[in-house]
């Protein structure tokens, strides 16, 4: 979605509607039904021609916050983004192609996330390079028991 048209109108009102209009409550109970698909696959099932993958990103967010669920937004932004980047899952060699594909998920991980969370992101990289994950290993969610154990959630 390059072209602009998904900032027309009140984009906010057209995702709720589309979603629910596929039988779901929220933009999280959408995006669960789907929880490896990136950011852009899921604004393209919404409306491929009005419907971005940060205004995905933004309602993730939105609806976290209300439900005091932050923590799992945050491991289901990095779920997608490692199914994005490792299809695959873990590489058993790290080499510069694989490096890349990495940081490229914990780059645009870092970036997506709440400045709040930076702190422990950086925690979970570090984690990650020094005791990286079983080969093969690709979170299937935000409840994956790896995720939950690098970013327990916390809310109160």
């Amino acid at each position: 979605m390059a072209d602009g048209r998904a900032w027309i109108g009140n984009w906010i009102v057209r995702l709720h509607e589309r979603v629910r209009e596929r039988g779901y409550a929220s933009i999280t109970a959408f995006a669960d039904a789907r929880p490896t698909a990136s950011l852009v696959d899921l604004a393209e099932e919404l409306g491929k021609d009005d419907i971005a993958g940060v205004q995905i990103l933004n309602e993730l967010f939105a609806e976290a916050e209300q439900r005091r669920q932050v923590t799992r937004f945050v491991r289901d932004v990095l779920a997608r983004l490692l199914s994005q980047s490792l299809p695959n899952g873990w590489p058993a060699v790290v080499d510069d192609v694989t490096r890349f594909q990495i940081a490229k998920a914990l780059g645009s991980w870092s970036v997506y996330i709440p400045d709040a969370y930076q702190d422990r992101a950086d925690q979970v990289m570090e984690t990650l390079r020094a005791q990286p994950p079983p080969t093969g290993w690709r979170p299937l969610g935000p409840d994956d028991e790896l995720l939950l154990t690098l970013l327990p959630d916390d809310e109160a």
